[in-house]
């Protein structure tokens, strides 16, 4: 039987995008993510819990989380975890699970944050397929 490696989150940005380039002009994007759940506990007191989340996107998701997105920006994520191993400079070995985001809705409403400097006024909902790349794990273009 195949497993099933699928994350949704819906949360707040902890930070804007810090964007990059990797050789290629392959845009990578990283950002916080904060999710927060609401319970009442024993007492019936509103208790919050947040977790926090680092969100990793690619190519075009990336060009638009820097352009559209921002502290406080509130997300719909679609995506999988990944893990990868590092060494430190002292040879210990250090861990990093991430969300590779596949897909991202824009969920702030007119005037809630979403038009920055760009004009750009929410509810944009893109998807990247992953399906569409080619034997090198490079993406295949539509045109």
């Amino acid at each position: 039987m195949r497993g099933v490696n699928k994350v949704i989150l819906i949360g707040n940005l902890g930070k804007d995008p810090d964007m990059q380039f990797l050789e290629g002009n392959i845009a990578v994007a990283k950002f916080s993510l904060a999710t927060t759940e609401t319970f009442k506990d024993r007492t019936g007191k509103q208790v919050a819990q947040t977790e926090w989340h680092t969100v990793v996107l690619w190519r075009g998701l990336a060009e638009l989380a820097q352009k559209y997105l921002h502290k406080g920006s509130l997300v719909y994520i679609e995506g999988r975890l990944k893990t990868r191993s590092w060494e430190d400079k002292e040879g210990n070995k250090k861990f990093a699970t991430e969300i590779i985001g596949e897909n991202l809705t824009m969920l702030d409403k007119k005037g809630e944050g979403t038009t920055g400097t760009s004009g750009f006024e929410g509810g944009f909902d893109t998807h990247h397929d992953s399906s569409n790349t080619d034997e090198s794990g490079g993406e295949r273009l539509p045109f």
